[in-house]
């Protein structure tokens, strides 16, 4: 019997989580197998995979049927497939979440992308949507935008879990970090217990690298008459993602070494995990595995989708490895400056972000659609 990789990486300290949610998964019991024998300790969920689970698929029917009964409005009844889907999540991974005393066992459900730039309704959202699904295992999904951070502060202090998303760049993983210890900061000032609050933050990887490699081949179609500037460009192509989930790493190490953050240690509070996301190759001349193998590490989440699970159990190559390089990969991100390199990263994690939030938006926009064409088409006439 082939040794299942997914379950050799948990001893080095990393947890897997799968990236992908449907009523099929938890219906046929493949979920239930999947967390009890093939090492996966949590769940994450967006617009998108909600979209792919729910749109054109018959096993919603009926609940769709009863909303309409109901008179709920289409995204009410979206609502109620979702979260009857995450409970059953969150059920099914409770175990896990007793065993390991809070560390894993979460499933993350997103806040509507279309108020990423609206503080008071990311609270109020996340106040609803935690209530309403009421599993203490949920994670409330929050990206890291400048207006998420404040609703990541003020959640975090009314005790929810919280998974902070599309975080691109170093600096904005640092000021994720330094907004969950205020939000502790907060409850213990309060006189409120933190013991039972999680946090990670999901820090994206080949987007980064495709939106690079992007512009590597822009450069090289121009034509480049040096050798050695072809080679160098080349160089840089597949390795920026990797690069800088490193140095984020490094950041980690010291913002857990600060005395702020002992100071919550001492009153029993839980470290927010780097959680590596966007983790399916997007070139298919690199290895299916990449983003797995290099970031392996103590204390991190890795989550993935199905595909890239499947590939893993496989033939992930499986070693302690986010704390390798480390000192290449700081040259490499510096290498970017360089004028016959000529790539601002900052400008380009930025566009990262706006497209992220765009990419929620639009497929949550495509799943309330198709969601109204099927309320028309199942409504008695």
């Amino acid at each position: 019997m082939t040794t299942n990789q997914l379950l050799e990486i948990n001893k080095y300290g990393q947890s897997i989580w799968m990236d992908n949610l449907s009523r099929d998964i938890i219906q046929s019991g493949e979920l239930k197998n999947m967390v009890e024998n093939q090492g996966i300790k949590g769940i994450t969920s967006n617009p998108s995979i909600f979209e792919k689970a729910i749109a054109g698929n018959a096993i919603y029917d009926k609940d769709i049927e009863a909303g309409i009964s109901k008179g709920l409005s289409t995204e009410k009844i979206y609502e109620s497939l979702a979260f009857e889907d995450i409970r059953n999540a969150c059920d099914i991974l409770h175990p896990v979440y007793e065993a390991t005393d809070g560390l894993d066992g979460y499933v993350s459900i997103e806040v509507p992308p279309t108020i990423a730039d609206d503080t008071q309704k990311t609270i109020e959202e996340a106040r609803r949507y935690f209530k309403e699904v009421g599993r203490d295992n949920l994670m409330i999904k929050i990206p890291g935008t400048e207006a998420g951070l404040p609703a990541v502060e003020q959640v975090i202090s009314e005790g929810m879990n919280v998974n902070i998303t599309l975080l691109f760049s170093v600096d904005s993983y640092v000021n994720t970090a330094w907004a969950y210890i205020r939000g502790l900061e907060k409850r213990v000032a309060e006189g409120k217990d933190i013991s039972k609050i999680s946090s990670v933050a999901s820090f994206f990887l080949s987007r980064i690298d495709a939106k690079i490699d992007g512009k590597i081949d822009e450069k090289l179609a121009q034509g480049v008459d040096d050798i050695n500037l072809e080679a160098k460009l080349k160089s840089v192509k597949g390795k920026v993602a990797i690069a800088n989930a490193k140095i984020a790493y490094q950041e980690y190490k010291k913002i857990v070494d600060d005395k702020r953050w002992q100071a919550l240690v001492e009153k029993n509070a839980n470290v927010q995990r780097l959680l590596w996301a966007s983790t399916s190759t997007k070139d298919p001349s690199y290895s299916d595995v990449m983003y797995v193998d290099e970031l392996i590490g103590k204390e991190t989440v890795n989550t993935l989708p199905p595909v890239t699970i499947e590939a893993c159990a496989d033939h992930c190559d499986v070693d302690s490895r986010v704390e390798t390089d480390v000192e290449a990969a700081y040259k490499l991100i510096e290498s970017l400056k360089d004028p016959d390199i000529n790539i601002d990263l900052d400008q380009v994690m930025d566009e990262l972000l706006t497209e992220g939030i765009d990419k929620f938006i639009k497929p949550f926009e495509s799943l309330i659609s198709s969601l109204e064409d099927k309320v028309k088409h199942l409504s008695p006439v």
